[in-house]
């Protein structure tokens, strides 16, 4: 009984093959449902990770300047009165902003490294130490990411580029080499230079920095030590990283709402065929049901025959949806799905998923499509399979 009958599986392949039209149609049907809830799937948790890579990295408290409810630079005398509060680690400016290609229609990010200084994260500091070792940012170039790269070279600027400063001057800034982040989401549209010239592009006072950056030894201090910063500096917005994670969650559940309602029109897809199979067999399955019991066969056989044609059909119509899945979304990077999280613009702020194996994602797509497909099989045959045998082939 713990046995495979193998001779039940060569019936059932050769009953599938009787009927190949209809069980292609099926098989078809299905590898296509399976795929579309993949690949929404994947794409979910791949930018769900890159947005909880990114939160991260991202500083404890970030210090701008609010002047007639706009953003305005920060002084940079404000920096050692923050650094006297009791329980700050380090305070660091940043000097960066966005510069708009108008040829491409894109906007980079631009920021400034001072080689000589902390960085505010990790992947900064290591970038910072590998440039210095080639002096690339000493030498009036700037390091571009993957996607600024692509855009530069795509009008023709594979040197340098040609900044156009507010009074029509040409900055031109060579390009030191392309840098790589385990962060696409953050660095991909993001172009490195020195402090110095992002002062001259972006056109900053050099005693003012765009925001300030505050790390903080405990955790517990963090709400203390903004309410003194805002009591010491009444006219500034303190951002915490919980508050760009809050952010990051908002926008990510809303454009997640789209995939939800793709997810939803495929589970009801799929349902309707499982109805229909349950619904009952058709006239000539059943006198196929009548016809086995009349020679001798068991409804136990009967059932583990159906059970093989139902398996087989879907688990490899599971197979085949995750395989295709996996070269649509990583290979491929999801061409039309990715946008409804990422948008239409030019320059996206990632170009490669990154890979995320989830095992808890594809059990729930196992799960929910070939237990239920093979119920919807095995249900109706057993409740002809139960009948006399003269009562079915009538």
């Amino acid at each position: 009984m713990n046995k495979i009958n193998l001779h039940l599986i060569e019936y059932a392949i050769s009953s599938l093959l009787r009927d190949k039209v209809k069980n292609i149609f099926i098989f078809t049907i299905m590898t296509i449902l399976i795929f579309l809830l993949s690949s929404v799937l994947f794409i979910s948790n791949s930018i769900k990770h890159e947005l909880n890579q990114t939160v991260s990295q991202l500083p404890t408290l970030t210090i701008q300047k609010y002047k007639g409810g706009k953003v305005e630079d920060i002084e940079l005398s404000r920096v050692d009165s923050i650094l006297n509060i009791a329980g700050v680690k380090d305070v660091i400016p940043r000097v960066w902003g966005y510069y708009y290609f108008e040829y491409a229609d894109v906007t980079f990010s631009i920021m400034g490294i001072d080689n000589y200084a902390t960085q505010y994260n990790e992947n900064l500091s290591k970038l910072v130490e590998d440039t210095t070792k080639t002096d690339i940012l000493d030498n009036e170039s700037m390091l571009v990411g993957k996607g600024v790269a692509k855009i530069l070279e795509k009008n023709y600027y594979k040197e340098y580029f040609n900044f156009i400063l507010s009074d029509g001057t040409i900055k031109k800034v060579y390009i030191g080499g392309v840098f790589n982040s385990n962060i696409e989401l953050q660095s991909n549209d993001m172009i490195l230079m020195s402090n110095d010239m992002v002062y001259e592009i972006l056109e900053i006072y050099e005693d003012k920095a765009t925001d300030v950056v505050v790390q903080i030894s405990n955790p517990e201090e963090i709400s203390t030590i903004i309410y003194k910063i805002r009591e010491l500096y009444p006219d500034v917005r303190i951002i915490s990283q919980e508050d760009f994670e809050v952010s990051y969650e908002n926008i990510f559940n809303y454009k997640s709402g789209m995939f939800l309602v793709l997810f939803i029109i495929s589970l009801v897809t799929f349902f309707m065929i499982v109805y229909d199979k349950a619904s009952g067999l058709t006239s000539s399955q059943k006198q196929e049901v009548g016809v086995l019991k009349a020679i001798g066969w068991r409804v136990n056989d009967i059932l583990v025959e159906r059970f093989y044609e139902s398996f087989i059909i879907s688990f490899f119509a599971y197979s085949f949806g995750i395989l295709f899945s996996f070269y649509f979304v990583y290979i491929l990077d999801a061409p039309i799905l990715r946008n409804i999280f990422e948008g239409y613009s030019e320059l996206k702020t990632s170009f490669d998923l990154p890979f995320v194996l989830d095992f808890q994602t594809l059990a729930l797509i196992f799960f929910i499509t070939i237990p239920i497909y093979i119920s919807s099989i095995i249900i109706p045959s057993w409740r002809i399979a139960t009948l006399d045998t003269d009562e079915i082939i009538r």
